[in-house]
């Protein structure tokens, strides 16, 4: 006897098909995600996959701690080092559109000490040179406290400076990221780590922050160094000091490094995947733009050819997926590992962070997360 499909029960098959697909597609994933952390001795790995706009991936790794053998979930938030960048750039775009600021303004008169190259006295370091390297900065000196920089303070400053004239050179510099966190508090006339709560993580719902204090500690994923004289992982504590001290004497415009905005963010792998896609989709997500598009293109413009071409916050490489350019950033501190990285035009983006990974030298992307990358991005973005 011969049987027909109805076309309710065909679309129910085919519903099934495509969902039994993806679940296929998700096993070999997680099986390749697992050969790849076992080969970089990670002991967890936070990932979220962004696909046409949309989240349809994450997933959380291994362990958040190895001496207590606690499982790492995805609403578990990592520091993710200097991703945390893109956030004070983005703040910066937001005053800018309200006419606050501008990107050629003197650094000296934002920030309210001389900001100059002795080398080159006479030309002016801008707040756009601060974001994108290129201001001839270093971190010889550290960048923990603006006083190494501040002439009233040191009498080294001039070591801060590199041999170039601003604006002609690039350096990666985490001084410059301080400095422009301290500006964004001089021109909003709100502490640094509140503008970006209300400003940034609020109005898109994400759950973060720079002030460790602020944020629920048993979400904290341990951070793991990995010693290759010993070859063991060991924990980092200090990348989650609350600096309640520091906070309490706190100089409003000047004190702003102490929530490091450039590297101290604190967010979860799914979070930090929902800001990058505000960014693939030039500035607006789920219904809430957060800056402007022509803002948001500013920031993904290169500046310089350093990092392979660096723009404000975000830079452009065509080396983490063959064949593909992507957009974002990375992080490192403490042993931890960030990526984020989105291809704007065909609307995709993967977020991946590990607590800590053998990994000691590597030329240009971590190849623990770059191979991380490059499995979901096959399995989940390809297929």
């Amino acid at each position: 006897m011969r049987k027909y499909f109805t076309t309710k029960t065909l679309a129910t098959l085919l519903c099934f098909c495509a969902t039994f697909t993806s679940y296929g597609q998700q096993q070999q994933a997680e099986a390749r995600i697992d050969s790849v952390m076992k080969q970089y001795a990670m002991p967890g790995l936070s990932v979220a996959v962004v696909k046409k706009g949309e989240m349809i991936y994450t997933h959380a790794f291994g362990v958040k701690n190895i001496e207590n053998n606690t499982a790492l979930q995805r609403e578990d938030i990592f520091r993710i080092a200097s991703i945390s960048k893109s956030f004070s750039a983005t703040s910066v775009m937001q005053l800018l559109q309200a006419k606050k600021l501008s990107l050629d303004d003197d650094v000296s008169k934002l920030v309210g000490f001389e900001v100059r190259n002795p080398k080159f006295p006479g030309t002016v370091i801008t707040l756009k040179m601060l974001m994108s390297h290129t201001s001839s900065l270093n971190d010889k000196q550290g960048y923990f406290t603006l006083d190494v920089i501040n002439p009233a303070k040191t009498g080294d400053a001039a070591k801060c400076y590199n041999n170039y004239e601003p604006g002609t050179g690039y350096e990666y510099c985490n001084l410059n990221y301080n400095m422009v966190g301290t500006i964004i508090e001089r021109v909003s006339g709100q502490r640094f780590d509140k503008y970006v709560k209300t400003h940034i993580l609020d109005p898109l719902a994400l759950y973060g922050g720079y002030e460790v204090g602020a944020l629920d500690a048993s979400k904290f994923v341990t951070l793991y160094e990995y010693d290759s004289a010993t070859q063991k992982l060991n924990a980092a504590p200090n990348a989650y000091n609350p600096r309640t001290d520091e906070i309490s004497h706190y100089e409003m415009g000047y004190s702003t490094p102490i929530f490091s905005p450039t590297g101290g963010m604190k967010i979860s792998a799914p979070d930090l995947a929902k800001y990058m896609t505000m960014h693939m989709c030039y500035g607006k997500y789920n219904g809430t733009r957060i800056i402007s598009k022509r803002s948001a293109k500013t920031m993904q413009t290169k500046v310089s050819d350093g990092e392979g071409g660096y723009g404000l916050a975000i830079m452009t490489t065509d080396k983490i997926i063959p064949g593909k350019i992507m957009k974002g950033h990375t992080g490192s501190a403490y042993g931890l590992y960030s990526m984020m990285f989105f291809q704007p035009k065909e609307k995709f983006g993967i977020v991946v962070i590990t607590n800590g990974c053998n990994v000691t030298h590597y030329d240009d992307f971590n190849p623990a997360l770059k191979a991380a990358v490059n499995v979901l991005y096959e399995e989940m973005i390809k297929q």
